[in-house]
């Protein structure tokens, strides 16, 4: 199904200003179509070169553009949008957003396009067997005209009208005047509220004092919550509102003139206990300001539950950042422990044990000011690359560094990684770049984002990267196998001293790497390979997914 943008721009030549113009429309009419108890199909001209089929029923193609006005013929037209209504039946069930007619097969949209009015004569037409009024309405933007709103009322249902259809029926009306006058949608308008409120919400009339004329049952027993039990009829909207809400503290000034349907906006309102939300549209036709519609909806519910994950949100936070707290004080017992221990191995293990709790204390820290639990890997792993060059011997004279980006990771993905990462970078430190010069990297990489390429390019990787299961026998000819799912691969790699001989990952007495391998592997469901660097040195590759099935607590 072809987009709005689509169809304007391969079948007319209107401009981006003229389409933002509609995109605005386009997202508020859903108003005029229930107000009206209508369908609404919004009719655009084709361009002049346009090429139409015999039958003139089929997508339009491409042609040259040229320029067309209100005064020329035009060759045809092509329906870019279609709202049915909430408060009505349909006249038209099936979808028409990309249909083109010729010129004279909707005789009402060529006469409000050649005269630039609101067409209404006409009989009812019987074509799919219920009787439809159809109406045209230009849309106007400054002094052009863009296009015509079709308007189809199923009149199948027709009976005598209440008050609130009455009410519904002349809004519409007026609406439907400021659309070809150019006043709707509100030029320079600020941006709607998510979930504005809709007609069946609540729906008020106001006269240009701003006092309320009409008010709908909905729109009463939104008013009785927030605290005022009289009947809404008569009383100046923006008075009233005002009063049920003073509760001694500063208030928007703007508030009354808003509701005094003055001003086109989306305010919120509270009284005791309740959240209404209101919008007000003001009525302007023939140049001057007749009343306002203003819609009204409880929110009360739907703010409260907000409040309430804000609320949790923030304590989640808070508890973020006390263990981060009581992480460092945890860390600096043990380094004042290892400061009075004589025993170069115990004060080796303790000094372990505080990299090890750092590592952790920087996701929490980086958590307490997240609002979720995602985390820009890239700062944390710049942090413990940092504090893994900051305790490295004199002797080493190693800073390590980082290339490529990990991206945003979950918090029960990043605190393993974080602590993994931080015994690899001591390991390559103390074992493979022990008293020499040399260099140490971390690389990073996702797979399975969309990237064309499974290779990551322009990041200096040292040797290649081996999917699990890629050296397995397959048949000849057959591409290895890469794994599937979202990916994060990482090489921490040294040109040090290299691997000793006859190491196995699976039967090596180092508490670090042992952590590593529980860490990577039972925990996060991933592969670890520790191998020879070509020219000298060692790489150590962690392969972990990153989908949320594969993160679950295992045995190694």
């Amino acid at each position: 199904m072809p987009t709005l943008t689509d169809l304007v721009r391969d079948h007319t030549d209107l401009t981006d200003t003229d389409l933002e113009w509609l995109h605005a429309l386009v997202s508020d009419w859903q108003l005029l179509a229930d107000l009206s108890f209508a369908d609404l199909l919004l009719w655009v001209p084709l361009r002049s070169a346009e090429a139409l089929p015999a039958d003139g029923t089929s997508r339009a193609g491409r042609g040259r553009p040229s320029v067309l006005d209100t005064g020329a013929a035009v060759p045809g037209w092509v329906a870019i949008a279609q709202m049915r209504p909430t408060t009505g039946p349909t006249a038209y069930p099936e979808d028409l957003v990309g249909k083109v007619v010729r010129t004279g097969r909707r005789g009402l949209i060529d006469v409000a396009w050649r005269e630039r009015r609101i067409v209404r004569e006409g009989d009812p037409e019987w074509g799919s067997g219920i009787p439809v009024r159809e109406e045209s309405i230009p849309v106007r933007r400054g002094a052009k005209i863009l296009g015509v709103i079709q308007r189809s009322t199923n009149l199948s249902s027709a009976r005598t009208p209440s008050r609130l259809e009455l009410t519904y029926l002349q809004s519409a009306s007026d609406l439907a005047t400021m659309i070809s006058e150019g006043r709707f949608p509100v030029p320079g308008e600020e941006p709607n509220m998510v979930r504005s409120p809709r007609v069946g919400d609540g729906l008020m009339r106001l006269d240009r004092s701003g006092k309320v004329t009409y008010a709908s049952p909905n729109a009463q027993s939104a008013y009785r919550r927030l605290g005022y039990p009289t009947d809404l009829v008569g009383e100046a909207l923006g008075k009233i509102t005002a009063d049920l809400c003073d509760t001694g503290e500063p208030m928007e000034e703007a508030l009354s003139v808003v509701l005094s349907g003055r001003a086109p906006r989306e305010v919120e309102v509270e009284s005791r206990g309740s959240i209404m939300q209101l919008r007000t549209i003001p009525l302007v036709v023939g140049g001057t300001r007749i009343g306002a519609i203003v819609l009204c909806r409880d929110v009360t519910e739907l703010r409260w539950r907000d409040r309430e994950l804000m609320t949790k949100d923030a304590t989640i936070r808070e508890i973020h950042h006390r263990v981060k707290n009581n992480l460092q004080t945890v860390a600096a017992l043990l380094r004042l422990q290892a400061r009075r221990l004589r025993i170069p191995e115990g004060r080796a293990a303790l000094d372990e044990a505080v990299r090890r709790v750092g590592s952790i204390a920087i996701v929490h820290e980086t958590l307490s000011h997240t609002p979720d639990e995602l985390i820009d890997f890239d700062d944390i792993a710049d942090r413990v690359i940092t504090m893994a060059g900051e305790v490295s011997t004199p002797e080493t004279k190693v800073t390590p560094k980082r290339a490529g980006s990990f991206g945003v990771l979950p918090a029960e993905v990043a605190t393993p990684l974080a602590m993994a990462l931080t015994e690899l970078l001591q390991n390559a430190l103390e074992h493979g770049l022990a008293n020499r010069f040399g260099t140490l990297e971390v690389v990073a990489h996702r797979y399975g984002e969309g990237e064309v390429s499974h290779e990551p390019g322009g990041v200096p990787v040292w040797g290649e990267w081996t999917a699990p299961g890629a050296n397995e026998p397959r048949a000849p000819g057959a591409e290895p196998e890469r794994p599937s799912g979202r990916r994060l691969v990482t090489i921490v790699a040294d040109d040090g001293v290299g691997l000793p001989a006859g190491f196995d990952m699976e039967s090596t007495e180092s508490l670090g790497l042992q952590i590593v391998r529980t860490l990577i592997v039972g925990e996060l469901g991933g592969h670890l390979d520790f191998r020879p660097r070509e020219g000298g040195g060692t790489e150590v590759v962690v392969d972990i997914p990153l989908d949320d099935h594969h993160h679950r607590p295992s045995r190694p």
